[in-house]
């Protein structure tokens, strides 16, 4: 018989192996199987994909009590209770972080009756009985600790709640004993009509390490006959006491589990909500306040102080992003005064031309252009109305000008030097391609020689800022 249930339960085990998954659903690149949960990020179950352990082996010792039968193990005629003996072994699967599966063989032998059989009958109408079984069953197992856990709770999770249910098989020979001896009751093979029984209980877990796992277990075994309690035939005088058509008991247990894997934890222990909450706890201690505008706003020109480079701007000009009035026309008039927005002009005049035709007359040696990013030559886009006004300006003035880039302190010499070149360059042909002639303008680099905060040497010496200011083209009559 134990030779019998050891091939079942092996046979019942290969289809569970086969057919196991835990992946990590690391993408592979391939269009998703149409088949599975539809998800792109998906991957072929190998050792490599898993994060977690999956199998386990259990097994313990416990008590079994006849509760519901005609011969019990709970005081039965003489106010005592009979304990009898049982022990288990199992092989779980975990098939996700809530269920799993455990193939599972019990062994144990019931007490019940008027007094226990390795004693003698104390009078004629006692009737003692004992039952040997062997049962092999399927079992479900569910995590109501991570089903049930908030997902709040930063305490360590050590203890976890199980409740299981399944079906099986048992095979059982029960033993009748009375004042004239000992007989074979009821003997029950395994695999038989009438033979199947299921169980359902609940255990509780505690995490001693990665490795073990210590559980007690409280489970109801329904055995579906009557004649399990060693009454003998279900139409004897004995089993005929009670109504009930199915001998049940409980049975206690103390077990040890051993998680199998390489891996550091275990899926059932294992909360993925827990871990995406962590997640977010890490990423919200990263991120520290910004404190906008730590020394306020003075002038009121909607540019905090901290990257403010014109601290006493007037009030009602408009600003750029720098908090510097502007000047649309470049002529040294911010357009809170200017009179002629779009036309250069003399500042004694208000910005306007003196002449209302002719050329201008020059009267600046040096007008302001633009700013470039790190290590780039690129004309921003932000900077192109400051080139159309260059273009209007240069075009209505009698000399000529130098277009002069320059960098920061970073960078060698060498490279800096080519990069002012490449700055200067493109700024001369955006004003040729717009309209200035070739003759009256030329690109000159001076490198990091030519910086409008000298201060800044070495460039980690001044705010980024000034940085920027130094990483220009300008202007400059000849």
């Amino acid at each position: 018989m134990k030779l019998s249930l050891a091939i079942v339960a092996l046979a019942m085990a290969i289809p569970a192996v086969s057919f196991a998954q835990d992946s990590t659903a690391v993408s592979n690149g391939e269009y998703p199987n149409t088949f599975s949960s539809g998800s792109a990020n998906v991957s072929p179950f190998t050792n490599q994909s898993k994060r977690f352990n999956d199998w386990s082996i259990s097994a313990g010792a416990g008590v079994p009590l006849i509760q519901s039968a005609d011969l019990t193990s709970i005081k039965n005629g003489n106010g005592k209770n009979l304990f009898g003996y049982s022990a288990y072994v199992s092989i779980d699967k975990a098939i996700t972080h809530a269920f799993g599966l455990k193939l599972q063989y019990d062994r144990g032998e019931t007490r019940q009756g008027w007094f226990n059989t390795k004693d003698a009958a104390p009078d004629a109408k006692a009737v003692g009985a004992r039952t040997q079984y062997d049962a092999i069953s399927l079992l479900g197992d569910i995590n109501f600790s991570n089903l049930l856990r908030r997902v709040d709770n930063h305490s360590p999770y050590r203890w976890a709640l199980h409740g299981y249910a399944g079906v099986g098989t048992i095979a059982y020979r029960a033993y009748q004993k009375d004042i004239k001896g000992q007989v074979l009751a009821t003997e029950v093979k395994p695999f038989k009509f009438g033979s199947m029984f299921m169980q359902a209980g609940a255990g509780l877990k505690y995490k001693i390490n990665r490795r073990l796992d210590l559980e007690g277990r409280l489970m109801y075994v329904v055995t579906g006959d009557d004649e399990f309690d060693g009454g003998g035939d279900k139409y004897s005088a004995i089993n005929r006491r009670e109504e009930q058509v199915s001998d049940n008991f409980f049975n206690a247990t103390l077990g040890i589990s051993l998680k199998l894997g390489k891996h550091e934890s275990h899926l059932m222990w294992h909360d993925p909500l827990q871990e995406i909450y962590y997640k977010l706890d890490v990423l919200a201690n990263k991120n520290q306040d910004i404190e906008v505008c730590k020394k306020g706003d003075a002038d009121n020109d909607g540019v905090c102080d901290d990257w403010d480079r014109q601290l006493d701007t007037p009030a009602g000009a408009r600003v750029d992003g720098a908090g510097v009035a502007l000047d649309t026309d470049l002529d040294g008039v911010i357009d809170l005064y200017d009179k002629c927005v779009t036309v250069p002009g003399p500042v004694e005049n208000n910005g306007c031309p003196t002449t209302p035709t002719g050329p201008v007359v020059e009267t600046e040696t040096k007008l302001e252009g633009i700013e470039f990013d790190l290590n780039s030559d690129r004309i921003l886009p932000s900077n192109t109305p400051i080139l159309n006004n260059a273009v209007n300006y240069i075009n209505s003035s009698t000399g000529s000008y130098s277009v002069i880039g320059a960098t920061d302190t970073r960078g060698t010499d060498a490279y800096n030097q080519k990069l002012s070149e490449r700055r200067a360059n493109n700024v001369k042909n955006y004003l040729i391609k717009n309209g200035v002639q070739n003759g009256k303008i030329n690109a000159v680099g001076k490198g990091e020689k030519d910086l409008k905060y000298p201060e800044c040497e070495p460039a980690t010496k001044c705010p980024e800022w000034k940085n920027r200011a130094n990483r220009r083209v300008y202007f400059e009559a000849k």
